[in-house]
């Protein structure tokens, strides 16, 4: 499966030469129905989980239904853990896992938790190659209160590009470069004059960072200013490592559309933006952030 996000309207770095060293690689991951296994990168299917090793459980106690011989048994105690996402190190190479790890297995708790009411999540870094009896069946089927949190089987169709810093993160100078509609005018940019009294949403929207399921690149900001994340064992600025979307393009990124969903999204009624179905937090972004330094550290996580 292949997804192909259309070239930006521009090369913005040219018309800024100052965001040319802010550009960073981020991998799409365009999650798409199509069938799981253990042994291919997906959004909610089967885990690589050896058969030997306990899954895992959320510490707090949780009231849920329970599918069992045909009937809903009410369940109270504490919830298994379920597959967020998993990712071959073959097919997201931005990926930094320690020695001799090739994938990454991110799993969540299905329901908000206080104070911040997301999801606690926990990251699972293994080398495939020493999962020779892999777990058959980790947890059956649950009747949740948190429907977007338990997402749709979905195989990946990951796809390299570029990304720049969301307006917010860059310096005052630079911002006011970009409010200003006589140097897009002036470079030839070939903007819709729409954008005229406020340029540097064309460039939120078209060309900083790309909506959806990603690795790496920029963190998109909204709901808070920019928040730095630092290591609680080192102190160092964490890094943007996965971002869980509910929505890979809405009625402000309909660029990002990949050309090969493009007939589909135009369709009534369409789900092609959200094909896991994950809604975080009534419709926005999780991100994951980890450190620079070493994978071993504690991974952090925010809500924009």
């Amino acid at each position: 499966m292949i997804r192909t996000t259309p070239p930006r309207p521009l090369d913005v770095s040219a018309v800024f030469p100052q965001l040319g060293p802010l550009a960073r690689p981020a991998i799409r991951l365009h999650p798409r129905p199509g069938t799981t296994s253990p042994y291919v990168s997906s959004v909610g299917g089967p885990l690589l989980w050896p058969a030997d090793e306990p899954w895992p459980y959320c510490d707090e106690s949780h009231g849920w239904g329970e599918l069992l011989d045909g009937e809903w048994i009410e369940r109270e105690g504490r919830f298994p853990l379920l597959p967020i996402a998993q990712l071959y190190l073959r097919d997201v190479p931005l990926l930094r896992p320690p020695g001799r790890a090739d994938l990454l297995q991110v799993l969540w708790c299905p329901f908000e938790h206080e104070p911040d009411e997301k999801p606690p999540t926990a990251l699972h870094w293994r080398n495939a190659a020493e999962v020779t009896d892999v777990l058959a069946a980790p947890h059956g089927q649950y009747a949740l209160d948190w429907d977007g949190y338990v997402p749709e089987p979905c195989v990946l169709a990951p796809e390299q590009i570029t990304e720049y810093p969301d307006f917010l993160e860059l310096g005052e100078e630079l911002q006011q470069q970009l409010k200003d509609w006589s140097r897009w005018r002036a470079a030839g940019a070939d903007v819709d004059a729409s954008y005229a009294p406020c340029p540097q949403a064309f460039y939120g929207s078209h060309l900083a960072e790309a909506p959806g399921w990603k690795v790496g690149g920029w963190a998109p900001w909204g709901l808070t200013d920019p928040i730095a994340r630092f290591c609680t064992v080192c102190g160092t600025e964490m890094g943007p490592l996965l971002t869980i979307a509910s929505r890979e393009w809405d009625g402000g990124t309909h660029c990002w559309i990949p050309y090969e969903d493009q007939a589909l999204a135009a369709l009534p009624g369409s789900n092609a933006a959200n094909p896991p179905g994950v809604q975080v937090s009534k419709g926005n972004h999780l991100q994951l952030y980890v450190c620079p330094e070493s994978p071993d550290h504690p991974h952090t996580t925010l809500i924009q």
